[in-house]
């Protein structure tokens, strides 16, 4: 029996980290994007989109990104669509 898919969502620190980024005067647009898709996932069954996927792997393949933009992305990646 195979086992069912787990339902992902952003849990409190990364909901926080990307809360700092929306915050944050700095922030690219890209982590941004990234960002509000982490906080829309909170809580939630969404899934991240094709065109946020793309900019979550810009932002973590980023060596200037913040801690705060990449915990977001990761939490992004994490529930992309399959």
């Amino acid at each position: 029996m195979a086992a069912k898919a787990k339902s992902e969502s952003t849990g409190k620190s990364a909901a926080s980290a990307a809360a700092r980024v929306m915050n944050s005067k700095t922030a690219t647009k890209a982590e941004r994007s990234v960002a509000a898709s982490a906080l829309t996932q909170k809580g939630s069954t969404e899934k991240t989109g094709k065109k946020v996927a793309s900019a979550a792997s810009a932002v973590l393949k980023n060596p200037k990104a913040s801690k705060d933009a990449k915990s977001a992305a990761a939490s992004a990646l994490t529930q992309k669509r399959k």
